[in-house]
């Protein structure tokens, strides 16, 4: 119970710009969940194709809902590509 009450008032002290910085992350691993999935559900047989049907869904719905809070914030499309290359820069460094 205390480490959830530690972890919540960790989120609160993050500044408005890391929590958008998180949600461009989010937004961006979403998406590349989305493309693994589809390429698993081409391969997949018997009750594979049911499981990845429902990844890509919930995967779906989630990106959805994120894009939607982007859209209130007032992240771009600029925005998210920006940090998708930093992201990937930082991918190739470590």
């Amino acid at each position: 119970m205390i480490d959830k009450y530690i972890q919540e008032s960790q989120i609160e002290n993050i500044d408005e710009r890391e929590k958008e910085i998180e949600l461009i992350r989010n937004i961006i691993n979403t998406r590349r969940e989305i493309k693994n999935v589809d390429k698993n559900f081409e391969y997949a047989q018997d009750d594979l194709v049911d499981y990845y049907i429902y990844e890509m869904k919930a995967n779906q719905a989630k990106l959805n809902y994120l894009i939607k809070i982007a859209k209130m914030k007032g992240i771009t499309v600029d925005m998210i590509n920006d940090i998708k290359y930093r992201l990937s820069d930082e991918e190739e460094v470590v």
